[in-house]
């Protein structure tokens, strides 16, 4: 659940990097939707099942309807390709796909019913959710685990902190979305962790699980918000950057040792 390098991490880097406006080359394209198996399916469950990654757009899932609170800090990695329903007992809408970016998937819970979690989905529209059945045979496909850690972003005074069991490890002033484009509200997470093999303007980037609400794609990618180092210190105080907080290195260092799945909020 940290940051790492290997070489099968190339492509997800090279996306990252045209994502944001980093960096050139052609567009990335999102990965194939996953065939669901047929044996036994009713007939209005549908053949083919969108993945919910950071590329796709979901349909039939309920949005967030607590975008600004704070959860309990519980985290669930699938470890096989999950369905992912609309309703607990309902029928399958999308599939959680083991990793994301090259990375393990980890969403947080943000709500939970006995046997079930409905957690955030990393794909569009932002605040996105779905629900995860965990109990029965179904329990033994997912590790359940907690954070202590909570990401508070403030649009308004240009602040990113974080806390620990609610204790605070550090306050930092970042640079934020500009008026055009700016930053996405409400509560997000860590996607991936991801240190570029030739970083140039961040050693560590960590995508989230929201995009941009004006641009639909950047640079070939999908519009996936992140959280970056960045050379220049001028910038932070400021709303200048494409939707994307850009963080002082030693507030980079702290994030990129925190849990993949760990909640992000970020306040107007």
């Amino acid at each position: 659940m940290h940051a790492r390098h290997a070489n099968a991490w190339a492509r997800a880097i090279a996306w990252v990097a045209v994502s944001l406006g980093m960096a050139g080359g052609g567009p990335v394209r999102p990965p194939p939707a996953m065939p669901w198996p047929q044996a036994g399916l009713p007939l209005a469950r549908p053949a083919v099942l969108p993945d919910a990654t950071t590329f796709t757009r979901l349909t039939g899932l309920p949005a967030d309807s607590r975008p600004f609170a704070v959860t309990g800090g519980q985290v669930v990695h699938p470890l096989s390709q999950e369905p992912v329903y609309a309703v607990p007992g309902g029928l399958p809408v999308a599939v959680l796909p083991v990793a994301e970016l090259g990375e393990p998937t980890w969403v947080p819970v943000i709500q939970a019913r006995p046997g079930w979690a409905r957690v955030l989905l990393p794909s569009r529209p932002n605040h996105v959710t779905g629900w995860l059945p965990l109990s029965g045979a179904d329990a033994s496909q997912f590790v359940v685990r907690s954070t202590p850690y909570l990401i508070r972003v403030d649009l308004g005074t240009e602040q990113l902190t974080v806390t620990e069991n609610g204790h605070s490890m550090g306050s930092w002033t970042v640079a934020v979305g500009a008026a055009r484009t700016p930053t996405p509200v409400g509560r997000t997470f860590l996607l991936a962790s991801i240190e570029p093999l030739r970083p140039t303007f961040s050693p560590v980037i960590l995508p989230l699980g929201t995009h941009s609400n004006t641009l639909d794609s950047y640079a070939g990618g999908p519009g996936t918000v992140g959280l970056h180092g960045w050379p220049d210190p001028s910038v932070f105080g400021h709303p200048v950057s494409h939707g994307c907080v850009r963080v002082p290195a030693q507030a980079l260092r702290v994030l990129s040792r925190i849990p993949l799945g760990t909640i992000v909020l970020i306040t107007g």
